[in-house]
Order: structure tokens, then sequence, then C-alpha cells
């Protein structure tokens, strides 16, 4: 059975650049490290997401860049978006804490429902992150691998949903039936028929599933 990463991580500060649009490259700094994110703020009260990738990293996400595309549209629905990356991709104790680093970050932003989202390998550290955060209201995980979501039973009453595609060859679909049968209420499992591992089969589909669940669990939509 996985432990909880045994060490903390803390926010020292962050530097900011400016980009095209309502975005902004941000770095948060720790002591172990810094961690690179682009923020998508929405003004005033908002609820917030976290997204992060799998085992490689990176900021843009399965399915043609879901999470790029999703962070742009959901400031509309009242929801400020972090797309970060890892500082040691692929290693879970230290991507659990990046996780948490960001959860702090938008907390100091004054984002008081955050919702975590994390694809493959990613989504397992969205699992386990939400499970040691009391600030994380809800998570998501698409195409989850099962190592690092062992404590998932522990999210409980904080909702879960669980995405898969029936056709993953990376890792099959029953990852997240056996996430979803550890788990306990409210969750949620949705199977794409024919769509792999990264669900570009299923896009659009996907696309409208994440941005009502989000806006519905976080969402302050005007």
């Amino acid at each position: 059975m996985e432990q909880k990463p045994k060490s903390t991580l803390s926010l020292e500060g962050f530097q900011t650049a400016e980009l095209p649009g309502n975005k902004t490259r941000l770095i948060l700094n720790t002591l172990k490290g810094d961690i690179p994110c682009i923020f998508h703020h929405r003004e005033g009260n908002t609820g917030g997401v976290i997204w992060v990738c799998g085992a490689l990293g990176g900021l843009d996400g399965p399915s043609f860049g879901i999470f790029a595309t999703l962070s742009e549209e959901l400031v509309d629905g009242g929801i400020s978006s972090l797309r970060l990356d890892y500082r040691y991709p692929g290693d879970f104790d230290k991507c659990v804490l990046d996780m948490l680093v960001g959860v702090q970050f938008l907390k100091r932003q004054n984002i008081d429902m955050v919702s975590l989202a994390g694809h493959s390998f990613g989504g397992a550290v969205a699992i386990m992150a939400g499970t040691m955060s009391p600030d994380v209201t809800a998570v998501v995980g698409l195409s989850s691998q099962t190592y690092g979501a062992h404590d998932v039973a522990k999210l409980a009453p904080k909702p879960l949903l669980l995405i898969h595609g029936s056709r993953d060859r990376n890792l099959p679909v029953e990852c997240s039936q056996l996430i979803y049968e550890w788990a306990n209420e409210p969750k949620k499992l949705v199977i794409y028929q024919g769509s792999g591992h990264f669900l570009r089969e299923c896009h659009d589909e996907l696309h409208d599933l994440l941005r009502s669940w989000l806006v519905n669990k976080v969402g302050r939509e005007e």
C-alpha cells in the first residue's frame, strides 16, 4: 500500500510574466525548486481548478490540449485555472507536493473552492493531493493509474469524477473501475467507448462534461 508523502513543501513566493489573453506565466518558488505554471485568473469571487498532466509533465493536457482550452473558457464560468507542471516529472511524492503548493497559491488569491484535475499519472496525483488538503473541494481523474490512488476513499465527502476510454492501451479501463470501487460517494465514473488513453476520440463529449461538472462544483457563473 502506498504511503502519503512524508515531507511538506511551502510556497515561498512567485514571479509572473504577462501572456497574451487573460493569462499569466507563473513560477511558484519553494525551497526545493521552482514550479512552472500558467494562471488563468478570473477577478473577484471565484472558484479554481488545478490541472496536471502525466508522468512526463506538461501544461496542455490530453485530447488536443483540453486543459488549455478549458482554462480559457472557464473564466466565463467564474473559475480561475492553474495549469501546473512538475519540478520532477514522474516522482509521485514530489508531484503531489507540487500540486499542494498550487493549492496554497490559489488560497492566497482568495480562491476558496479548489478542484484538482489530472490525467494518467496525474489523476492519481490529484486524488492523493485531494485526500491531503482540506482546501480541496472536488477531484477529477482522467485515464488514471491506480498507483497512488488507494486512499481514494478518504476523499469523501468531496465529489470524485473518473473518466476513462474503453480502448486505453496505456492504462486499461479497469484502473478507473477499481478506483471507483475503492471510492466512497459522491462519485461518478464515465467510460467513453472506443476512446484511447488520450481521449481524443471523445473530445467534444469530454469537453462538455468537464466544463459542466466543474462549473457545478466550483464555478460562479453569472
